[in-house]
């Protein structure tokens, strides 16, 4: 019985023992497959930290063995993709910065930037990234380009194009098209940008589209032609626009020489301007062809007018791998540009060259004949009873003499002088190298011709005469201004001399001029910009329809002190400054204070409605003013929602492509356009749509005695249906009567100003009347 007890006690502790064993055995193991696990965990967290390096999982226990594999092959997956996406990048981003055209990329802020943004912004491109991409745009441009960017980002509809201003470490600011579509960069959507200066815009078809392949679709995007080649010339790549205007098919042009499809000449003498690639290759640096080059393709029987330059294209250790062609056809630009220039230097009624071009001959004749000991004869001819036909027969009657009268003139005088209309019935004469003798003589044989002519429109027969005044030019004549001043005071003395006369100009004639007040006002103008001798006066406008909706508030009038305090009106004075060319330093002055008084709520202009300035033709084709203004608005706190813009049609019509870009651009920005004298000019009509106009100002001389005149007042009631018809807002001006104001208000008028509202009322200055 002890025996069996004591075996059972044995065998239960073998048992212990061997649990015990086991148990310690386990729990060995488990450490040793934890510890295993952790430092498999550290070397998962290694690895994917530095895949892209050759780095692999690996590990001595089996059950994780196929878990490492396939890790391992993710890894392989994702490094690929990776070398991939860094592949299609690098080659993006290279042949952006091949481009001259500004390239940015970016969200909200810049992801790439190209070297001609990097060299706009005087930066290396590495300091633009990651910065707000606004901050490339003057501060006034900020808030729309974000909001487009934004909307563009979240697949909303926007403008394919943008005009703005960017800021320029050289030049203070350049005005760009902005260009942008939706693309995949760095594996999420971007928006890239293409910046091109306003003289070289052209249109973009590029669809905005996100895409798999940047490189792809930069090239669809941009709509200039792009060749990119090899190291030896050979054509690799070449997009749609390209292969269309050199009439090609791309599978056709890939892995030929770029000369083999297309001779590039000088248009104007056609001599070979060479093979760009080639020049491109040998130099290692960017090749322009120039502005005058003219793209033969094929057989040479068509020829194109292109700006096209050619550009290295290199890897990160600087190895050239090949050249980027980049041209587009400018044909249409350039012959554009000729008409622009053309308009620009003549008058468009006669056919004769304008007063600007004019003015500027007369420059160049100055310095041609001071010290040189050469003559010529500056006459300044103005037309007699001209008024006459032009009242009684209309604007149509009074253009068609005058087109009449230029003809004759320009049949008086050599092939070497030069004939010019500078103002509406005022022309003049430039005799270079002609003796005073024979300029009297060309002078009376065309008083003679203008005497003769007769002048027939319907049934009634006009006889008109002309005054000439003359000038010798020599080494004692002033300025532009003086020579021109000097001639039209000669030409004053003639009328008074019984018209039809020649008049020569002697020092006696200053008399006579200071008695036409000309040149005492010149003096009191220029004292007045130097003195800050201006004023602004505000005339209330008034909403007579409720629905009209916004409008302008007020209209700032112009008045000019005198030293002891007298207030002198714009009539009084505005022909010397037109005459002597101050207009535009005058609403220089307007824009200026306009500004500050708003902005010190000297003027407090209602939410939603805006204040009237008055701007001249003089200055709307002043080039700079434009630029003026715009750096005007981004240095107040005044909002360009808050300025309205007053114009005459006269203004608009003297240069109406310049009148239409400033409009479009401030316009863009928020301000409104008033086109004042809203039916001085029937015939203009048709041009009021082409502008994003407003309001229209219906002329005060319309908008008087509307009662007593059935014909005024159905006039007023057919400019007010047109207008309605072409979507504008009108404005009554000079109402000053309560039967007027009534009369207006029944056909339709939306706003109107005048006495019977209120008179002008001087700013700053309480309720002091001006």
């Amino acid at each position: 019985m002890f025996g069996s007890s004591t075996a059972l006690i044995i065998a239960i502790g073998c048992i212990a023992g061997i649990a015990v064993v086991l148990a310690l055995w386990f729990a060995a193991r488990e450490r040793r497959l934890h510890s295993e696990l952790e430092r498999w965990h550290d070397n998962v967290r290694s690895v994917a930290s530095d895949a892209s390096v050759g780095h692999r999982l690996n590990t001595d226990v089996d059950a994780l063995v196929p878990v490492s594999l396939t890790v391992n092959k993710l890894f392989d997956a994702i490094a690929t993709k990776q070398e991939a996406l860094g592949r299609r990048d690098g080659d993006a981003t290279r042949l952006a910065n091949a481009l001259q055209d500004i390239v940015i990329i970016h969200t909200d802020r810049i992801m790439f930037a190209n070297e001609a943004a990097a060299a706009l912004m005087g930066v290396n491109a590495m300091a633009l990234v990651d910065k707000p991409v606004t901050d490339l745009a003057k501060p006034a441009y900020r808030a729309l380009w974000d909001k487009t960017t934004a909307r563009r980002l979240t697949g909303e509809p926007v403008p394919e194009q943008q005009e703005i201003q960017l800021i320029s470490a050289d030049s203070g600011s350049i005005w760009v098209t902005l260009t942008a579509v939706l693309i995949r960069f760095r594996d999420q959507v971007a928006v890239m940008t293409i910046a091109r200066p306003v003289s070289a815009a052209t249109d973009d078809d590029g669809s905005a589209k996100p895409t798999d392949s940047l490189l792809d679709h930069a090239l669809g995007a941009i709509a200039e032609c792009i060749v990119t080649t090899d190291a030896q010339g050979i054509i690799k790549t070449m997009n749609s626009a390209a292969a269309q205007l050199l009439g090609v098919l791309e599978r056709d042009a890939i892995g030929v020489p770029f000369a083999r499809l297309a001779t590039l000449v000088d248009e104007v003498d056609h001599k070979t301007l060479g093979d760009p690639v080639e020049r491109c290759l040998a130099l290692r640096q960017r090749v322009n062809m120039g502005r005058r080059a003219l793209l033969l393709r094929g057989s040479g029987s068509e020829s194109i007018s292109v700006e096209l330059s050619a550009s290295p294209i290199q890897d990160d250790e600087g190895d050239l791998l090949g050249v980027v062609v980049v041209f587009h056809d400018v044909s249409e630009l350039r012959g554009h540009a000729r008409r622009i220039s053309y308009q620009a230097s003549h008058d468009a009624l006669t056919g004769l060259i304008n007063r600007r071009e004019f003015e500027e001959r007369v420059s160049g004749v100055l310095d041609a004949v001071r010290g040189a000991g050469q003559r010529a004869v500056l006459a300044y001819l103005d037309l007699d009873r001209f008024k006459t036909v032009n009242d009684s027969c209309g604007h149509q009657a009074g253009d068609d003499l005058l087109r009449n009268v230029a003809a004759i003139f320009r049949e008086q005088v050599r092939d070497s002088d030069l004939v010019a209309r500078i103002g509406g019935d005022e022309f003049a004469m430039l005799l270079p190298g002609c003796p005073l003798a024979k300029a009297q003589e060309i002078a009376d044989t065309t008083c003679r011709e203008i005497a003769d002519y007769r002048f027939v429109w319907q049934d009634r027969i006009f006889t008109i005469g002309v005054s000439i005044g003359l000038l010798e030019i020599g080494d004692s004549s002033g300025s532009v201004q003086d020579v021109l001043a000097a001639a039209d005071s000669a030409c004053y003395v003639a009328k008074r001399s019984g018209r039809g006369q020649v008049h020569v100009y002697s020092e006696a004639d200053e008399i006579v001029a200071r008695e036409r007040g000309e040149i005492r006002w010149l003096q009191r103008l220029q004292s007045a910009l130097k003195d800050d001798r201006f004023d602004l006066a505000s005339q209330p406008i008034i909403a007579l329809d409720q629905g009209a909706g916004n409008g302008p508030a007020c209209e700032l009038l112009l008045r000019l002190r005198r030293r002891h305090g007298e207030l002198v009106r714009p009539a009084e004075f505005l022909s010397a400054a037109e005459n002597y060319q101050l207009m535009p330093d005058i609403d220089r002055w307007v824009v200026r204070a306009a500004f500050d008084a708003i902005a010190n709520n000297e003027i407090v202009v209602p939410a939603g409605r805006s204040c009237s300035v008055n701007l001249s033709g003089q200055t709307l084709s002043d080039d700079a003013f434009l630029d003026f203004v715009v750096d005007a608005l981004d240095g107040s706190s005044v909002a360009p929602e808050a300025i309205c813009f007053e114009m005459t049609e006269e203004a608009v019509y003297a240069d109406f492509t310049k009148a239409r870009r400033f409009i479009e651009v401030l316009h863009g920005m928020g301000s409104r356009f008033t086109l004042d004298n809203y039916g001085s000019t029937p015939g203009a009509f048709a041009k009021l749509r082409e502008l994003p106009l407003d309001y229209l100002k219906i002329d005060g001389r319309l908008t008087r005695n509307l009662v007593d005149d059935e014909v005024n007042q159905e006039l007023v009631a057919s400019l007010i249906r047109l207008a309605e018809a072409m979507r504008f807002h009108t404005i009554a001006e000079q109402v000053e009567d309560q039967n007027d104001f009534d009369t207006l208000r029944d056909l339709g008028v939306d706003f109107a100003q005048g006495h019977f509202v209120r008179a002008p009322i001087l700013v700053g200055r309480g309720s002091a009347r001006a």
